[in-house]
């Protein structure tokens, strides 16, 4: 069985993989390195969708995103989705359907395209090794790439614009509440809120972490986070909440599930938690409302 228990990723000891649960991974296009041959995964169909790849023109080349939106005419409030360490793989891709069927566009941009894509490797060195070549400044750049794009779509409504990741993305989600007034919210998926450990395979030792910029903040955050997290200690989450306090940063909150593991929403995952999963999107949906994003009908 595949546990990943920590934050933007696993050690070598968390997983062994067989070569049917590679091979079901593959054909259904889950991360190859996380899935796990006894989850059941929710399938979320594009009926009623418009669903499918875009083209986004970034600083130095075009990248790829996944977009999900509801069929018809009209603005839609849209949700940036960020990928885990595993790039834009079928759980991602089903992610933003199902913020499509809520009434939201959501749009998946490929971070990690310039490296290689992490959802087809079983080596989790070479997936490291993928997710270190991707730079704080290159995201941060593919990010307002991604805003200049979503402005010359008539889907999109530019002034109801949040955002939303897990794991690695959760905290590129902060990071962008941070330095982009373009979002009105967040909700971070148990990302790294603090520097982590000389060597670790982040890489840039001049990395910015959430925990640093929270005076930045711009938007409200709702962080969702997991009390068994091997990566993320509830030290790190008081931290954070006495941070936000500090910086008069009152409409951002922290949840934690005390029974979860990281990537407790992930359900094609051994660490799936069902229920803390459904409470977490619940609570996603009402923070997007509570601050402008909210669907017709």
């Amino acid at each position: 069985m595949v546990t990943l228990t920590r934050p933007e990723g696993a050690e070598p000891q968390d997983f062994h993989l067989s070569r049917r649960k590679l091979g079901l991974a593959v054909l259904a296009g889950y991360a190859v390195s996380a899935a796990s041959a006894e989850a059941e995964p929710i399938t979320t169909d594009a009926k009623g969708l418009v669903a499918g790849t875009v083209q986004i023109k970034a600083g130095d080349r075009d990248i790829p995103a996944y977009v999900a939106r509801p069929e018809g005419r009209g603005a839609h409030p849209t949700v940036v989705v960020v990928s885990e360490i595993f790039g834009v793989h079928e759980y991602i891709r089903d992610t933003c359907r199902r913020l499509a069927k809520a009434g939201y566009a959501a749009i998946a941009p490929d971070f990690f395209v310039r490296a290689g894509d992490p959802s087809t490797l079983a080596d989790f060195a070479a997936v490291r090794k993928i997710v270190a070549a991707t730079s704080d400044q290159q995201v941060k750049g593919d990010l307002a790439a991604t805003l200049a794009y979503l402005k010359g779509q008539a889907w999109s409504d530019k002034a109801r614009l949040g955002v939303t990741g897990f794991c690695w993305g959760g905290a590129v989600t902060w990071l962008a509440c941070e330095r982009f007034a373009a979002f009105k919210a967040g909700v971070a998926w148990y990302g790294r809120l603090t520097p982590p450990k000389a060597g670790d395979f982040m890489g840039e030792t001049d990395r910015q972490w959430p925990i640093q910029l929270v005076g930045d903040l711009k938007a409200p955050v709702l962080g969702l986070y997991a009390g068994k997290d091997q990566g993320i200690p509830v030290a790190d989450v008081d931290a954070m909440r006495a941070a936000l306090k500090a910086a008069g940063k009152t409409g951002s909150d922290i949840v934690v599930y005390p029974e979860s593991q990281h990537g407790f929403h992930a359900d094609y995952r051994a660490s799936y938690d069902p229920v803390a999963a459904a409470d977490g999107w619940a609570r996603m949906l009402k923070h997007f409302k509570a601050n402008g994003l909210t669907p017709k009908g």
